[in-house]
């Protein structure tokens, strides 16, 4: 199935969803949560895509490799910290949610523009993800 044309609408959406966060956060900061969550939802078309678009905007390779092992690595600012955490949270999105303390360091971090466009940014990405990891890899060629 090529979804953008059976659903143009949706995949629309999507895109109008990232156009809002890109005006809204640095894009570092995107590539690194799109590459996140990416690698949590288990989409190689987008780890690949968002890794590659990364690198052509000058992101080190170091820090994309470390993306999946953040917590550990000393490559992120702790606002980076903190959006990659928030990453992990909306992107697993348990019975909780997103715990109060990590929603206090979020706002701290970012100014409500800012929130929201992160928030957003997670929404898209998700969500291209949860169309792209269904479908076969020739369609996900279609979804970006």
């Amino acid at each position: 199935m090529n979804f953008p044309e059976v659903a143009p609408e949706v995949y629309q959406a999507l895109l109008q969803i990232d156009g809002f966060a890109r005006k809204r956060i640095d894009p570092a900061l995107s590539h690194l949560v799109k590459l996140r969550a990416s690698v949590l939802n288990n989409c190689a078309y987008c780890v690949d895509m968002h890794s590659t678009d990364a690198i052509k905007d000058g992101e080190n390779p170091q820090r994309l490799f470390a993306v999946a092992v953040w917590r550990e690595s000393r490559f992120f600012t702790e606002a980076e910290r903190v959006a990659l955490e928030f990453t992990d949270a909306v992107t697993r999105l348990g019975e909780h949610g997103v715990p109060d303390e990590l929603w206090e360091r979020v706002t701290a971090a970012f100014d409500q523009q800012q929130v929201a466009g992160l928030l957003a940014q997670l929404i898209s990405i998700n969500g291209f993800n949860r169309i792209g990891v269904p479908l076969d890899s020739a369609t996900e060629r279609h979804l970006h």
